[in-house]
């Protein structure tokens, strides 16, 4: 089986709107102990950013870089 690390590596490598449509399964696969409401609104959140990168609305960045960027942030 591979590993988890293994995994990310190959899934970060899909484009962008394959991306996106994993991450949203990943999330809905999750079982989260919150509130209806709150989990809805998560949803919602995460398909519209979906939808900004489908359009080409926002360009992604590759996780590493985000991770740099708040690193910076927070020093």
């Amino acid at each position: 089986m591979a590993s988890v690390e293994q995994i990310m590596k190959e899934a970060l490598t899909l484009p962008s709107a394959a991306r996106a449509l994993l991450a949203e399964k990943l999330v809905e696969s999750l079982e989260f102990d919150v509130e209806e409401t709150l989990q809805t609104l998560w949803t919602d959140e995460a398909k519209k950013r979906r939808d900004e990168v489908g359009s080409g609305a926002v360009s992604p960045i590759p996780g590493e870089e985000a991770l740099a960027r708040v690193r910076q942030l927070l020093e």
